[in-house]
């Protein structure tokens, strides 16, 4: 942290997207007691066989797949979840996609891993929201890891409605035939990493690689900061 930012954070102090608390300079979006509490998935350690990567088993090919966390709607640790999408902070999308990577790369999770692939949002959510957050997790993977993020390859073609109510089926339906590719060459013969914030029945995903299984020489593996808890 430089010192302008120092100066800023004494006069606006920023706190703990979670509890609240005051963060140290060192600290970002999480303060150490929330970051050492994230309830952890691990499965970075076991990412061929884990019951992330059993969602998409007969779906869709899929080489590895992780989560850095579990997901639990309305608990202490989703308020950092919905304040990346709801309440513009595009920087705790940042933040957490360097704590990912951090993590992550203990494992090997990203050898040979060539590309980053953010699920793109439609036109209308992103000018409602501002921004991406699964681009904003990119972001902070990439300035870790050094991984280049590919943003032009795909795009959402529309925007049904949310995911959060409906069913392992409607979901499914509800993101058939949205995402639309557009230049495969930026994929060919590529191991590209699916980044999105939330997988829960793993609709989404299933749908953009779906959309580019195709492309010539493409592998594909997966990453989310977070996987819902049954």
């Amino acid at each position: 942290m430089n010192w302008w930012t120092r100066i800023l954070d004494f006069i606006s102090p920023r706190c703990c997207v979670v509890c609240g608390r005051r963060l140290a300079p060192s600290e970002r979006s999480l303060c150490s007691v929330c970051l050492l509490h994230l309830p952890r998935t691990s499965f970075q350690f076991t990412p061929t066989d884990n019951s992330m990567d059993q969602l998409f088993w007969g779906l869709l090919p899929v080489e590895r797949a992780a989560a850095l966390m579990y997901f639990e709607p309305h608990s202490e640790m989703a308020q950092m979840v919905y304040q990346l999408k709801y309440a513009q902070r595009p920087d705790i999308g940042e933040d957490m996609g360097r704590i990912m990577a951090e993590e992550m790369q203990l494992a090997g999770f990203f050898e040979d891993i060539d590309v980053l692939l953010p699920v793109p949002l439609s036109r209308k959510r992103h000018r409602q929201r501002g921004y991406n957050q699964s681009e904003m997790l990119a972001r902070g993977i990439s300035e870790r890891t050094g991984l280049p993020i590919v943003t032009k390859a795909i795009s959402r073609k529309h925007f049904h409605q949310s995911q959060t109510s409906l069913t392992r089926q409607e979901r499914q339906e509800n993101v058939d035939n949205t995402f639309l590719l557009l230049r495969p060459e930026l994929l060919e013969n590529r191991h590209v990493l699916l980044i999105d914030d939330i997988c829960t029945t793993g609709a989404t995903l299933i749908a953009l690689g779906s959309s580019i299984r195709d492309v010539t020489g493409i592998r594909i593996s997966i990453l989310t900061l977070g996987l819902t808890k049954k």
